[in-house]
């Protein structure tokens, strides 16, 4: 297998985990994320620090994404490629700081709320407060610079055609497209999580979801004969006249 070719597999390999990891990371959080009372209550802590778990492996498989990548698509244009490289790495830095607020909501049950002469009330505030923390690092992050860095790619991707046109174009749709629903949500059109918002996130989806499936099936196409430098082939004037 060439370097192109695995290159191609574990780019592939590495967006499919995000958004398994995504997906599971929101699913299991929901206890901590949807409870107001949860630092104070019974809990679900296993379930939750599962679900930062699974957003550890999202921060990685981001970054992955992102350094495997840039090697290949520096080619076509260094300065975009490393706007990408860089943007997928403040995506992951963000998330992370979500994973912090919702550690920290699970800390703070443990420790402090059964202790004796607790403010219960002050607990919940705090509580909800790291949730919020979260809340916006999942508005910011996940879609706001998932749209820029989506965007990026899929111009790098359509310009070289390392992929089927069809495929970047679902990046150059998603992208923006997720940008300006994660503006609506913060200006509070809508909400996050909500039918807009959900349809809205689809075609970034289909984008990730298509490309990493063509690059475990098929890898990178080859670059056009005129971009690898290598000259057309010109009649030979003699056969001409002849």
């Amino acid at each position: 297998m060439s370097s192109s070719r695995k290159s191609a597999v574990v780019a592939g390999v590495f967006f499919l985990v995000t958004e398994i990891a995504a997906i599971a990371g929101l699913v299991l959080y929901q206890p901590v994320l949807s409870d107001v009372n949860y630092v104070i209550g019974a809990g679900a802590d296993t379930r939750v620090l599962l679900g930062g778990f699974f957003e550890v492996i999202l921060v990685v498989a981001v970054i992955g994404t992102g350094v495997t990548l840039y090697p290949v698509v520096k080619r076509q244009n260094r300065s975009v490629a490393l706007g990408y490289l860089c943007a997928r790495l403040l995506e992951a830095a963000v998330i992370v700081v979500g994973i912090i607020g919702v550690l920290s909501v699970v800390t703070l049950r443990q420790d402090l709320a059964g202790a004796a002469g607790a403010d219960r009330a002050a607990l919940t505030v705090v509580g909800r407060s790291l949730v919020a923390v979260h809340d916006w690092t999942f508005l910011l992050g996940p879609n706001l610079v998932l749209g820029a860095n989506s965007l990026l790619l899929a111009h790098l991707m359509y310009r070289s055609r390392l992929v089927p046109r069809f495929i970047a174009v679902l990046g150059l749709v998603g992208g923006p497209l997720i940008c300006a629903s994660a503006i609506a949500v913060l200006f509070g059109l809508y909400d996050q999580l909500s039918v807009w918002g959900s349809i809205a996130a689809l075609p970034v989806f289909a984008w990730e979801v298509s490309l990493a499936v063509h690059l475990i099936a098929k890898g990178f196409k080859p670059p056009p004969v005129a971009a690898r430098g290598v000259p057309a082939v010109e009649p030979n004037p003699g056969l001409s006249a002849a």
